[in-house]
């Protein structure tokens, strides 16, 4: 039975008891302590876009770094390109952070979407004991019986002198859910925990832990360890992708690295190898 308020309305915070709130006190608790990077950790049920909200909320109200925006249902969700996707209430990780890497010359920012890929990928496994993969630059990707699938996505965007980094991850999306036939979520993919509050903390406290080491190394990838991480658990790499680029223009080759600056490396039947620093990439087959 669907419980419901003293109007006889579905109650939604508890109208689906497979996908339970998230609790912001014990967030905070876990997450903010001294000497961490979480300062701020707020809990909304519903927005538009917790990247906008918190863009907007970086000018206005001079938000240091650290704070952390979760929402229960997004409206308005915005992926790379300003693509946009739903999904049910409480059936995913949908959050933001604000970061201020100022010891990070600008030039490395770029890395910022793909160490939050890393971590995500990392804290995932630990928590949900389910193999991920990264598809360069920004997507989640997990098994589906023998298929590859998106289960989640990043998106950075300049806020002033910071960055907001944005993930959205599926958690318990069901089959008949699926906003697309490619699309997948951690439960689809036999993960063992889809406990959003524990899946929440692993991945913020290893994104903590990642982005330290990187400001730690001035945004050094190789120094800290980003870019080969990156590497050996990047789907993209050996293989043959399109890369469909700004200007309807497109390349196709063999994705054989993942360069300093973060962009993938495509060597082309030419002969030739070229660094691709923005674009959607289309996996077409193993090299």
């Amino acid at each position: 039975m669907t419980p419901r308020d003293a109007s006889g309305s579905p109650n939604n915070r508890w109208s689906d008891l497979d996908r339970p709130p998230l609790d912001g006190t014990a967030l905070r608790r876990a997450l903010v302590r001294q000497g961490g990077l979480w300062r701020r950790v707020e809990v909304v049920q519903r927005t538009g876009s917790t990247n906008s909200d918190l863009v907007a909320r970086a000018a206005e109200e001079e938000l240091g770094e650290g704070a952390v925006l979760v929402a229960e249902e997004q409206t308005a969700a915005r992926g790379r390109l300003d693509r946009q996707w739903t999904a049910p209430p409480r059936s995913g990780l949908f959050f933001s952070v604000l970061l201020r890497p100022t010891e990070v010359p600008v030039a490395r920012w770029g890395w910022l979407p793909l160490l939050t890929g890393v971590a995500v990928a990392t804290g995932l496994s630990r928590v949900a004991g389910v193999d991920t993969a990264l598809k360069w630059p920004n997507d989640l990707l997990v098994t589906v019986g023998d298929e590859e699938r998106k289960a989640g996505g990043i998106l950075a965007e300049r806020a002033g002198d910071g960055v907001v980094v944005g993930v959205g991850v599926n958690v318990t999306l069901r089959a008949d859910e699926l906003p697309v036939p490619q699309a997948g979520s951690l439960a689809l993919a036999g993960a063992a925990n889809t406990d959003r509050d524990p899946l929440l903390r692993g991945v913020l406290r290893s994104l903590e832990d990642w982005y330290g080491r990187w400001r730690s190394a001035e945004g050094d990838p190789l120094a800290c360890g980003l870019q080969e991480t990156y590497a050996a658990g990047c789907a993209t790499l050996g293989r043959v992708v399109r890369a469909e680029l700004p200007g309807d223009r497109s390349l196709v080759g063999e994705a054989v690295a993942v360069d300093g600056d973060g962009r993938l490396v495509l060597a082309t039947g030419a002969g030739v190898q070229e660094p691709v620093g923005a674009g959607d990439i289309v996996h077409l087959r193993l090299a």
